[in-house]
């Protein structure tokens, strides 16, 4: 019978009980399904010792012998069973607190002694050991490398745990070994010298050795890295069959700007960036890019040029950002940047009264406003433009793909899109979470930026920084003091930062102090920024929320406390806040003296480099991209069950490229010879919501 449409209920060793814990805690609905759940790590089984061999670092050992004597120790909930346990030569003992009275059947019988050995008053012993009667040993499950798999704790109390998991996928043996449908064409699995499927999915549970269970993960990774990519290339060569709107126009918008605005020179990266938006939007193909660009690069300066563009071809830009705080930062960006051009620039945001709002709808239906600023209220159906032909969304991830689908619907035909981040993305997790659009890298900063000077310190030696920001602050520079804002511990933190301001004031009592965070009202929020903004107050004591959208080029100093909480991306975002202006500017990470391993990385990469996609980098191989990106917000097709983003980056170099080379040549996969991928990307699919398809 097909595995795949075998109920995990009639696989022998399951039934009613043990299938409904499947389906609730693994959402595992068919014996293919189990198949599919992947152990996370291995045990070598092919040794066996003796007593005598046992060493301090020895891990899971096993023996073969035979128990001798039992004693039990205690009486009631407190009752424990001991056990003599000989290889012939010399005796341990074992230790039971459970299931006593089965044990106490065990006895002169040979046994295979499997577990992790302790050493307790200078003797080896163990606790609840694995004993199976040699006569019943099976070699699947006691040589080589055994298989382990992620428990919840549901499973655990059943009985449901890893041995029980290799016994039933043995049951299934002769059914999994006579043939598991391919699911990939034999010309992709002979080229890179792949494992078949069949071999592949028994060798990752029964591995024989090494060799075969590291062949067996890396078929099953490029399976997985492939139809990911197979997806988003097709999603993508759809939408360049869409037809854009035509912009191959540069008029007097665009070149009065160039001319007579430009602050400075644009950098070798900005130019090249320009170029080929400019390419997509001559194309007559709609264009869907993704701009990359480091804090302080220059990306805002690059949307407006689009915007320009769009504007001397009849067409409405919309820039989409995910605060008020960020979207009024672009708008008084463009408005300085545009000075007295007649080019129309407005804002629409949450706190725009009714009142303001009527001309503003009115303005944008006659086409009157040429770029349309904003947060999620571009999204209300009352905003209608008289004709959106570019889309740019600052910090894409902040929005889910059903608010971002709505404003492809603000014109007949989908606008352009312009999605742009200031979070540097590997390349792994570009090319997985943002597969489907063009890339765009803005790789150099603005001549005359000084990189940031990044310092660690421990919060015991913060009297030794308060003394170096009076020093600043005498220079006429103003101070950031960013405190950790975590949801789970709302009050607690809030009480920090509330401490941590009054410190502040205590510290410096002749200088003025704003402070921000995000349970305050927005007006009240607003003023705090205002006050810092114009010079008025010195230190800023916020969390987060500053994290993007704030710029204050005499601000040089940025001091994280319990910069131990934050993530090395944050850290980085946060650090991006200073050094905007001509003067050296510094970050100061405080955190506690003890620290992680984990932490203490973290902290040595900031002090180390300023460069953003090495710190993105690093952060994946420490944090794994879940932490990185939301991946339903970011557009990743389907589940990942064996393959990482983190320490896969070669592998999914292959597989993108075995999925390009397969739809160049068949782009809608008609040909007999790719039916198979079509099928398989069929199936997935019926498992898997398609982000994709919808941003």
């Amino acid at each position: 019978m097909d595995l795949s449409i075998r109920d995990i209920t009639y696989c022998k060793g399951v039934g009613t009980r043990r299938a409904d814990i499947f389906r609730k805690e693994l959402k595992v609905q068919t014996a293919l399904d189990l198949l599919r759940y992947y152990p996370y790590k291995y045990i070598d089984r092919s040794r066996f010792i003796s007593i005598a061999d046992i060493e301090d670092d020895e891990t899971y050992i096993q023996i073969k012998g035979e128990i001798t004597e039992f004693h039990t120790i205690g009486i009631g909930k407190g009752q424990r069973l001991s056990a003599t346990f000989s290889d012939g030569r010399h005796t341990m003992e074992l230790v039971w607190f459970r299931q006593i009275q089965y044990v106490k059947l065990l006895l002169h019988t040979p046994y295979l002694l499997f577990g992790k050995p302790s050493r307790f008053n200078h003797a080896w012993n163990m606790v609840h050991p694995e004993l199976t009667p040699l006569e019943k040993v099976r070699p699947e499950t006691t040589q080589g490398l055994e298989a382990s798999y992620s428990m919840t704790e549901k499973m655990r109390q059943s009985g449901l745990n890893s041995k029980a998991i290799r016994s039933i996928l043995l049951n299934m043996k002769d059914d999994i070994l006579s043939g598991i449908p391919e699911t990939l064409g034999m010309d992709v699995v002979n080229h890179f010298h792949l494992m078949g499927l069949t071999e592949a999915l028994w060798n990752i549970h029964f591995p024989k050795d090494t060799s075969s269970m590291q062949r067996a993960r890396e078929r099953l990774k490029f399976e997985e890295l492939f139809y990911i990519q197979l997806q988003l290339l097709r999603q993508m060569h759809r939408r360049e069959q869409n037809a854009g709107f035509l912009m191959p126009k540069v008029g007097t918008f665009f070149h009065s700007f160039y001319c007579d605005c430009l602050p400075f020179s644009l950098t070798g990266a900005q130019k090249r960036v320009v170029h080929e938006i400019q390419d997509d939007l001559k194309s007559g193909r709609q264009m869907n890019r993704l701009l990359q660009g480091d804090v302080g690069s220059g990306k805002t300066l690059v949307a407006l040029l689009c915007a320009l563009l769009a504007a001397d071809n009849g067409y409405q830009t919309c820039i989409m950002a995910p605060t008020e705080i960020l979207a009024q930062q672009h708008l008084e960006t463009l408005k300085s940047l545009l000075k007295d051009l007649p080019v129309r620039v407005e804002l629409l945001t949450g706190s725009v009264t009714k009142k303001q709002r009527e001309p503003l709808h009115e303005a944008l239906r006659m086409g009157d406003v040429h770029i349309l600023i904003g947060t999620h209220a571009l999204l209300e159906d009352e905003v209608e433009f008289a004709n959106l032909g570019l889309c740019i969304i600052d910090e894409q991830h902040r929005f889910g793909v059903a608010q971002r689908a709505k404003l492809w619907a603000k014109n007949i035909r989908p606008p352009h899109i312009l999605v742009m981040t200031a979070t540097p993305i590997p390349r792994t997790l570009a090319m997985t979470l943002y597969g489907d659009l063009r890339v765009s890298v803005i790789d150099e900063l603005p001549p005359g930026r000084k990189p940031v000077h990044t310092l660690h310190y421990s919060l015991e030696r913060r009297r030794s920084v308060y003394q170096f920001m009076q020093q600043q602050i005498d220079l006429g520079r103003q101070i950031y003091v960013v405190f950790p804002l975590i949801k789970e511990n709302e009050s607690l933190d809030l009480k920090d930062l509330q401490n941590g301001y009054n410190e502040l004031c205590e510290a410096f009592p002749t200088l003025r102090i704003s402070m921000v965070h995000g349970q305050m009202k927005n007006r009240d929020k607003d003023e705090q920024m205002r006050r810092f903004t114009s010079g008025e107050t010195q230190i800023l004591v916020a969390t987060t929320v500053i994290e993007v959208g704030v710029n204050v080029p005499n601000a040089s100093v940025m001091v994280i406390m319990n910069a131990e909480r934050f993530g090395l991306s944050q850290l980085h975002q946060l650090r991006g806040r200073v050094g905007r202006g001509a003067d050296q500017s510094y970050c100061l990470l405080l955190t506690r003296v003890e620290l992680t391993k984990e932490t203490r990385q973290r902290m040595e990469t900031m002090v180390a480099t300023n460069d953003g996609f090495r710190i993105a980098e690093a952060d994946l191989q420490l944090r794994g991209p879940g932490d990185l990106e939301g991946t339903q917000q970011s557009g990743l097709p389907f589940e990942l069950k064996i393959a990482s983003l983190a320490t896969d980056g070669q592998i999914l170099e292959l597989a993108r490229q075995a999925a390009a080379e397969i739809l160049e040549k068949d782009p809608l996969l008609q040909e007999e010879i790719n039916r198979i991928y079509k099928r398989r990307l069929d199936t997935l699919r019926e498992t898997a919501v398609n982000w994709a398809d919808i941003s």
